[in-house]
């Protein structure tokens, strides 16, 4: 029996809309040749994973990645199909880590210890585990500003090698090089002058060893000094200073107050001082005393009389 050219054409394009179909289902995750199971976790980020991505258990695909849906919540509803021969355990986590330096990320499990195992369209606990290109990140900024300084150093390695620069180190080596002779040459005058003036030099310094010397005989003396020092000014902080300053600012004030009663009249002394009737009366009592006194030894019978025989008085 022969076989038309159109049933070969018609067989063949079932034959390879079937392998198109399977190998998009392959891609999409699904595996049309055995059963799988659905599982579902959420994630807050999703970047680097992508359906048909492996799921992984120690490294071992058991499953893909089937389907990404983005919630209304911002986060990531992540579906993936494991074939039904590998149990899960309810408390397993579902990771999500990187698996190259591309930031390319799968889903790998970690097995819990639950005894009891999920079942089709359970939802895992779900965790984002950096990867080895978040990991890198540090070093790639370390490792750009190495390179900055590289370029710097490169600049400036290129401006060395410029003959202007090249020409401006040698003027400054030529400058060192004349700084340094005359340096030489002032220490050669240094010299010179030294050795003309050691004899000098070595009197002044006899001079001041003898200076020490008395100074070191004359310790005790100095010693004794301010010993005496210390003692005056403990009986000066001793001496009862301020008591005897007031007493002499309440005598002041006292003698102040007496002045004052003095100059208003106040007292024998205030009227002896300011009233003229006192000091006429006295002026005029002592005269009267003066005369009596002078009347007295004029005429001494008038006022005493003596009996020497017991007469009359």
């Amino acid at each position: 029996m022969k076989i038309s050219n159109e049933t070969k054409i018609g067989a063949l394009t079932i034959i390879s809309l079937t392998i198109l179909i399977l190998g998009y289902s392959f891609l999409r995750g699904n595996d049309v040749f055995s059963s799988e199971n659905r599982f579902f976790a959420v994630y807050n980020n999703v970047n680097g994973l992508a359906v048909s991505k492996p799921v992984l258990v120690n490294g071992f695909p058991i499953g893909r990645v089937s389907n990404m849906t983005l919630r209304p919540d911002g986060k990531t509803l992540t579906e993936f199909k494991v074939q039904q021969k590998y149990d899960i355990p309810k408390n397993t986590l579902a990771k999500l880590e990187g698996t190259d330096l591309l930031g390319s990320k799968a889903i790998v499990f970690e097995l819990g210890n639950d005894t009891k195992f999920a079942k089709n369209n359970d939802t895992l606990r779900s965790d984002i585990k950096g990867g080895i290109a978040e990991t890198l990140q540090p070093v790639q900024k370390k490792a750009e500003i190495i390179i900055g300084k590289m370029d710097s150093i490169m600049t400036s390695i290129n401006n060395i090698m410029n003959p202007k620069f090249q020409k401006n180190v040698d003027r400054s080596f030529n400058s060192i090089a004349n700084t340094l002779q005359a340096l030489e040459g002032t220490s050669k005058t240094v010299d010179k002058l030294v050795d003309r003036q050691s004899t000098r030099i070595n009197n002044i310094l006899a001079n001041v060893e003898a200076i020490s010397a008395n100074l070191r005989s004359s310790n005790v003396y100095l010693t004794g000094t301010l010993a005496n020092f210390n003692k005056i000014s403990d009986d000066v902080a001793k001496a009862n200073i301020k008591q005897t300053l007031d007493n002499a600012n309440k005598a002041v004030s006292d003698l102040q107050v007496a002045i004052a009663k003095i100059n208003n009249g106040q007292g024998s002394l205030g009227l002896l001082m300011n009233d003229d009737k006192m000091y006429n009366n006295l002026n005029d009592a002592s005269s009267n005393l003066n005369k009596l006194l002078i009347d007295i030894k004029a005429n001494p019978k008038h006022y005493v009389s003596f009996s020497v025989f017991g007469g009359k008085k």
